[in-house]
């Protein structure tokens, strides 16, 4: 299998793809994202990438692409106090998101998963992110930058927001929105090649 669908337009992940020389294509994927009643921030996270994968291999069949046609779909997603803190709808909600955030421990949780039309396999990566105090002030200055637009609880670990974190215990790939150890596993089992996997 030489290349793969992505079924995300992230840039953060076609980014962490590339970075282990896997080849591409991307196609987006528009479910609905809200959260079920009762839902636990696991079982939303791990949802919403087989939704996205589903949805992927729907759009394929439905165009008569190839059946083996394999597909990564990911979800990431920030949670604290057991609220999941999804992308901000405004300026007012990521300055809440922040100070919500700020000087406390928070989870953030990425699921992914590689489908085809008859396997689907889904991992999930758990870290741990401690950000130090923010001001009001400061939280504003940052979302006026224009990074947290679009990120899961309005930050971007890759960008300015890494000033914030105090401590990160997991995956700081799958804080930016792709776990790529978890992923690398999965794509082993799919026999994706790799570049890490034919270096000598």
């Amino acid at each position: 299998m030489e290349s793969i669908i992505l079924a995300s337009t992230s840039a953060r992940r076609q980014e962490l793809l590339s970075q282990i020389g896997v080849r591409f294509t991307v196609r987006s994927q528009d479910i609905d994202e809200s959260i079920r009643s009762g839902e636990l921030a696991n079982d939303y996270v791990t949802r919403m990438a087989q939704e996205k994968a589903d949805s992927a291999l729907c759009a394929l069949h439905a165009s008569k692409d190839s059946s083996d046609t394999l597909v990564l779909a990911a979800d990431t997603s920030v949670v604290c106090d057991a609220d999941v803190l999804g992308k901000p709808m405004d300026e007012a909600d990521a300055i809440a998101m922040l100070l919500k955030l700020s000087g406390r421990e928070h989870r953030v949780l990425s699921a992914v998963t590689l489908a085809t039309k008859d396997k689907q396999r889904t991992v999930l990566s758990e870290s741990r992110v401690r950000f130090r105090e923010i001001s009001a002030k400061e939280a504003q200055q940052y979302y006026r930058s224009g990074e947290p637009q679009g990120k899961a609880g309005a930050y971007a670990i890759q960008g300015y927001a890494a000033v914030f974190v105090e401590l990160l215990i997991g995956s700081y790939s799958g804080v930016m929105g792709l776990p790529l150890f978890e992923t690398a596993q999965l794509l082993a089992e799919f026999s994706v090649p790799m570049h890490s996997t034919s270096r000598r």
